[in-house]
């Protein structure tokens, strides 16, 4: 197995700050790290020009060097965590997304408000993906061309939620039997290309909200401050005044960035905080409650067990 420092093939530079290495015939692996964590890529030939590509980050963020030597039609399908991307002002790919790009202008950083990103890529190079359709299926048209253009008219990615039959095709990815695994990946990126082709792009459309910059530098502090005082009780209105930040726009701007609302996710936070210090020390039931936020046993025992599907008792017990 050779790892290449620098990744470049005939459609793409990847980037500097990636290695690769093959796989076996159709499969490429990517590797990125840095002092935040490491990201794996592994990139799979489905047809000449057509790309399907796991995505399994687990850090902070990253810089994207990648730069297209063709055209190129992307499909990114986000399975776990958000993707923060950053123009001048944030948007974010939220769990169940998808997103249709072109990839033209790729070199920037992303963020991982979560830390953790799992989704898939289909990566389109026209040219030979047109070429290699036309010839391989001489009566099943698609027109890739039109597709690029339908969905990037302004130059802008097209984004959506998920439908059913968009998660259906996605999640009959991510457990491919090895056995018959480029043959399937072949009959669903046909699926999905055949699906794309039916939408109605102005019906589907969504606007997503940008939040500016200085709106989420104080949600991430504000993140910081609930994590660093979870044994307190903090209202919206003080997190709020104390981070110079509109109330509406705190709680917007947190769940954009974070999934779930200041409450929902400070709530989830301390108790997988609580349910570290039940495997990790000896301190007391009470004890615990009281150090992330609940000086109520009962009320702390009844958020435990709806959060982690057992009584607090019961959970120590098992790491006794």
């Amino acid at each position: 197995m050779t790892i290449n420092n620098s990744s470049q093939d005939k459609y793409a530079f990847y980037g500097k700050n990636i290695k690769s290495f093959q796989k076996d015939e159709n499969c490429m692996v990517f590797i990125m790290k840095d002092a935040t964590g490491k990201g794996i890529m592994t990139s799979y030939d489905v047809f000449p020009g057509i790309k399907l590509m796991y995505n399994d980050f687990h850090m902070q963020g990253c810089f994207s060097e990648f730069r297209l030597n063709v055209q190129m039609l992307a499909i990114d399908h986000c399975r776990e965590g958000r993707i923060e991307f950053l123009n001048g002002s944030y948007m974010y790919l939220n769990e169940g997304d998808l997103q249709i790009s072109t990839k033209s202008n790729h070199v920037h950083a992303f963020g991982f408000p979560l830390h953790y990103y799992q989704g898939i890529t289909i990566g389109i190079h026209l040219d030979e993906a047109i070429e290699a359709l036309a010839s391989t299926f001489e009566e099943f048209s698609i027109d890739l061309q039109a597709l690029r253009e339908k969905f990037n008219y302004d130059n802008h990615s097209f984004m959506i939620r998920t439908t059913e039959s968009i998660q259906h095709i996605f999640s009959e990815l991510y457990s491919v039997p090895e056995k018959i695994r480029i043959h399937y990946y072949r009959i669903k990126i046909l699926e999905l290309l055949l699906f794309l082709s039916a939408v109605d792009v102005s019906k589907n459309r969504e606007s997503r909200p940008y939040f500016p910059k200085k709106q989420v530098d104080a949600v991430k502090k504000i993140m910081d401050y609930i994590r660093g005082h979870m044994d307190q009780h903090i209202t919206l209105i003080e997190l709020s005044n104390r981070f110079d930040i509109p109330l509406t726009a705190m709680k917007n701007c947190f769940k954009a960035i974070y999934g779930q609302s200041i409450y929902a996710y400070l709530r989830t936070y301390r108790i997988e905080k609580a349910a570290y210090l039940l495997r990790k020390t000896d301190d007391t039931i009470t004890t615990i409650a009281g150090r992330v936020g609940y000086s109520n046993p009962s009320k702390f025992a009844a958020a435990f067990k709806e959060i982690k599907g057992m009584p607090p008792t019961k959970y120590q017990k098992n790491f006794v």
